[in-house]
């Protein structure tokens, strides 16, 4: 999608949002926000579990006897995978989803190769192994429409998204499937040294109204229910939406990622200026 009005506009009026190393050249210019190995310190902060104990600083625990880590920036290598959720949910709607969708990850990828970096983008379907286009290929997102039955939690927890080490990743997806949250980004995370998170959403799954009696059916198992879309049932759907990005949002932030909502019908301009920006993730040129 190199040549989408939009994404060109957006590739031309932001960048990513990341810091730079003091240095010369293009390479290793960015820094990750992860606990890294590099000489350069950060911050200290309390030890959460899950964290490397190779970080703890024990002349702090001495001193306070509390658990303490120490936190270092770490230089990545500009490699750059972008993970794109191709299966059918993501379709909901009159495409806005899925098209907004594939725009952000072809602009990231665009913005990451305009710093001299490395992306990729994984498509996170039902082909095996996952089929992955590199910056040449990006235009062939215009015509790749998500097909995929197997959910982003299937394929993680089948060990069919292969994940490159030292990386910085961006997963883009509705999350709209049954997952456990926690599990799911930190097998997703591992081992990266930056991890951003867009969750993309059609207006209606973010802000549902009532409708009344209605069939639905499950898009990617084909199931159907009969289901009255009411204020209470509106509730019901509000509350769990709002659990899940709560633990989608707890698991980014404890590994010092960024996690954002964007509504797909705002369009691509609009979701990089008011959300992206303001999530840290894109910044004006």
């Amino acid at each position: 999608m190199n040549n989408d009005p939009d994404v060109r506009n957006a590739v031309e009026t932001f960048q990513l949002g990341l810091p730079r190393l003091p240095v010369a050249g293009r390479s290793g210019e960015l820094l990750g926000r992860a606990a890294g190995n590099s000489l350069e310190f950060q911050e200290h902060r309390q030890y959460l579990p899950g964290d490397d104990i190779r970080h703890l600083d024990w002349a702090a625990y001495g001193r306070t006897d509390n658990l303490i880590v120490r936190l270092y920036r770490e230089e990545t290598s500009l490699q750059t995978q972008i993970l794109l959720d191709m299966s059918r949910s993501t379709a909901i709607g009159d495409g806005a989803k899925s098209r907004v969708a594939r725009q952000l990850a072809t602009a990231m990828g665009l913005m990451v190769g305009a710093i001299g970096g490395h992306p990729t983008i994984t498509l996170l379907g039902d082909e095996q192994p996952l089929r992955q286009l590199n910056r040449g290929d990006f235009e062939l997102l215009v015509s790749l429409e998500p097909k995929g039955r197997i959910s982003l939690a299937e394929l993680t927890m089948r060990q069919r998204v292969l994940l490159k080490t030292h990386s910085a990743r961006i997963l883009i997806s509705d999350f709209l499937y049954p997952h456990d949250a926690t599990q799911l980004i930190r097998t997703l995370a591992a081992g990266s040294t930056l991890f951003w998170v867009v969750q993309v959403l059609t207006r209606f799954e973010s802000d549902p109204q009532p409708i009344g009696g209605r069939k639905l059916s499950d898009v990617e198992t084909r199931d159907e229910t009969d289901l009255r879309i009411n204020q209470i049932s509106i509730a019901r759907y509000r509350s769990r939406l709002h659990r899940l990005q709560e633990q989608l949002r707890a698991e980014v932030v404890r590994i010092h990622g960024c996690f954002v909502t964007v509504v797909a019908e705002s369009g691509l301009m609009e979701i990089c200026q008011r959300d992206l920006c303001k999530a840290g993730i894109l910044r004006p040129r």
